[in-house]
């Protein structure tokens, strides 16, 4: 079922862009009889990769709850690949390069979600001038610090796409305009510097970033009636339920994430087009933005969550200072190593990770903790320059779950 409307413009071997699209940073291996696309064989990756598997150990919005359904950072991306995979499935696109795209859309987001993402902010504006923000960590990550095991036994990056790895980092989900449309040139993905600085690259691109939006609206309210940060008939839910009975032409007798998700999806699939773009009627428009401004008022902004920002803040910005403290040259290691003594899982696991990726770390080891070898890209030269550790620890911190940071954090403050 499904309109099909998007057919002629989908990312397949048919489309000018086919070769950038499918264009990889490095010579990927290939295995005999192996029937998988290009996007196939990005989405697996991804699915395999230990960023992937820690995504479910990461906050959406309400971080290191005990309540298993609060809605973590992988149920978020799985939602998207669900929401994105429906319309794109209805207009005729290619839901290969969707779901591979809504599966790795999130790999650079930091512990405690946006909370945490500010935070590295300031550090890194701080310690190397330059800004932090998920969506180019998301490449980052793919790029340089993912990796897998190739047939011979040694660690490789991802060498995604290129059309995968644009719509990591043209995602940004906190959209404005009210038509969205790919971009026709293809643009050095490390060049771009802010969020939003370009739309996606693709049409599969623009359909993951606004089911990105659509994906958590709803569900950041149903967590907030399980955390009773808001109660169904507290005020300003009932409200919400009078504004939206408002904008729809059905009733809304309760506010779910299905009674926001489907109304959105379905009428993003009537109203698109080619010629007209990714596009909400004014109607649909505002019941986005309705809920939108609700859930930053009433959720977002919650004083429930001010104690937990300020933790978060501590931990992540006491772990960053003792792995800066480490910092010796070419003697960085064996700093680490005798801060194993105090801290043993921070000063082991950094470790073994300055091993893997950095240029001391390399001209010591060849082979990692399990007994592979590394034929991975060296990421940081931190013999003479100290910038390039900072942004090492920075990257390591980027990578930790809310657990792993909370586990460091009880080593640095237990005797």
């Amino acid at each position: 079922m499904g309109n099909h409307s998007f057919t002629a413009v989908r990312m397949d071997e048919h489309h000018p862009h086919w070769a950038v699209a499918v264009s990889r940073c490095g010579d990927l291996y290939h295995r005999p009889g192996d029937f998988r696309t290009e996007f196939g064989r990005d989405y697996t990756r991804i699915l395999h990769c230990t960023a992937y598997s820690r995504l479910k150990r990461k906050t959406q919005v309400f971080f290191t709850t005990k309540n298993d359904h609060i809605c973590t950072r992988i149920e978020h991306v799985n939602h998207v690949d669900s929401v994105s995979c429906t319309i794109g499935r209805y207009l005729g696109l290619n839901t290969e390069l969707i779901g591979a795209i809504a599966n790795g859309h999130d790999l650079g987001h930091s512990p405690f979600g946006h909370l945490g993402e500010r935070v590295l902010r300031k550090i890194s504006k701080k310690e190397l001038g330059e800004t932090f923000w998920h969506e180019r960590q998301g490449l980052r990550v793919v790029d340089d610090i993912e990796t897998l095991l190739d047939p011979t036994g040694r660690t490789q990056n991802l060498m995604l796409t290129y059309a995968v790895r644009d719509g990591i980092i043209s995602h940004c989900g906190e959209v404005r305009q009210t038509v969205l449309r790919p971009r026709r040139k293809a643009v050095p993905l490390e060049s771009i510097t802010r969020p939003n600085e370009y739309e996606p690259y693709t049409w599969e691109g623009c359909v993951v970033k606004i089911a990105d939006k659509i994906a958590y609206l709803g569900r950041d309210i149903e967590d907030a009636v399980r955390l009773h940060i808001l109660t169904e008939d507290g005020k300003p839910m009932q409200d919400l339920k009078k504004e939206l009975n408002g904008l729809l032409r059905e009733k809304v007798e309760s506010i779910s994430n299905t009674a926001i998700m489907y109304p959105l999806i379905t009428d993003i699939c009537r109203e698109s087009t080619p010629e007209k773009g990714l596009i909400l009627s004014q109607q649909h428009l505002d019941l986005m933005n309705t809920v939108m401004q609700f859930n930053y008022e009433y959720i977002y902004s919650s004083k429930r969550l001010s104690i937990y920002h300020a933790y978060a803040e501590l931990i992540l910005e006491s772990i960053y200072s003792i792995l800066k403290q480490c910092y010796a040259g070419a003697d960085t290691l064996k700093v680490l190593k005798d801060m194993q003594k105090d801290y043993p899982t921070l000063g082991k696991h950094f470790l073994e990770r300055l091993k893997k990726y950095s240029d001391i770390g390399r001209a010591i080891a060849d082979r990692d903790k399990f007994g592979n070898a590394f034929g991975n890209k060296i990421v940081y030269h931190i013999a003479d320059d100290p910038k390039q550790y900072r942004l090492a620890c920075i990257d390591y911190i980027a990578g930790m779950t809310d657990t792993y940071a909370e586990k460091n954090f009880d080593e640095l403050t237990t005797f």
